[in-house]
């Protein structure tokens, strides 16, 4: 049977410049300022994993996103690797959001964009590396959520999920029906790269925009936005100064080491 399928993903700092990342002092947010913005990986493996089922069951794929305008070049990348159409979530009204905030926007923003048989998405994004999100979406949709899935299969016509679950120390096998929203890790799959073809059919792919009307239109109160919606917040920064007393200790590798282990033991490191 052909599946809806949604995919959320997310434009992150390029973690290959994290070193450059700073703060803000003010609203304890990440200043993105002169950091490439790149697609989440894990998301991509979402989108893969989406782009797999459709070629097995049929159906189409959506890709969805929250952020500045600037986003709409992940959703872009993702229509040239095979998804449908995109969704920008775009607003300023979403901005300062907290993991709660944010669900709540992505699922407004999913009930606006139409009806799903399935949300796929990354199980955590590498700026924030909380993993709430699928929870907290699947609990706003009120459908049932599988995470850290590192394979998926189909039966009864493609209305039941199994999954193999990551968990310490193990794989735990589990049977999901649809609607759900399943969370992925990056060794699901390999991902595909673009086409010259899929680059060129991009632009002629659909690319919506949607704002706070049209997630107060999908049942979401504007409070429960943003900041505003937002029940954790950042109390404060500070940054850690260290004072180190630097010891030189010489002579051959024993003697060293036994004078090493007596410094430490001096100064009950040991």
């Amino acid at each position: 049977m052909p599946l809806r399928i949604l995919v959320c993903i997310k434009q992150v700092p390029d973690p290959e410049q994290f070193d450059r990342m700073t703060l803000d002092p003010v609203t304890g947010s990440i200043d993105r300022a002169g950091i490439a913005p790149v697609t989440n990986d894990v998301d991509r493996h979402a989108l893969e994993e989406a782009l797999r089922i459709r070629e097995a069951l049929g159906g189409s794929v959506t890709v969805l996103t929250m952020g500045p305008p600037q986003a709409r070049k992940c959703l872009e990348d993702a229509l040239a690797v095979g998804a449908d159409r995109g969704v920008l979530l775009c607003d300023t009204a979403f901005a300062g959001a907290d993991t709660l905030a944010t669900s709540a926007v992505l699922a407004a923003g999913i009930r606006s964009a139409g009806e799903f048989d399935l949300v796929l998405c990354g199980n955590e994004s590498v700026d924030g590396a909380t993993g709430q999100v699928p929870a907290q979406l699947a609990e706003a949709l009120g459908w049932p959520r599988v995470t850290f899935a590192r394979k998926i299969e189909w039966v009864q016509d493609g209305r039941i999920a199994r999954v193999e679950r990551e968990i310490e120390g193990g794989i735990l096998r589990v049977e999901v029906g649809l609607p759900a929203v399943i969370a992925v890790v990056k060794r699901i799959n390999r991902c595909r790269l673009p086409t010259i073809f899929g680059i060129l059919e991009a632009g002629k792919k659909e690319i919506a925009e949607a704002g706070c009307s049209d997630c107060e239109c999908a049942g979401l109160a504007a409070a429960a936005m943003g900041l505003g919606g937002s029940p954790t917040r950042v109390a404060g920064i500070f940054q850690s100064h260290r004072k180190r007393k630097v010891e030189m200790i010489g002579g051959d590798a024993k003697e060293a080491a036994r004078a090493l282990v007596a410094r430490l033991r001096e100064m009950d490191a040991l």
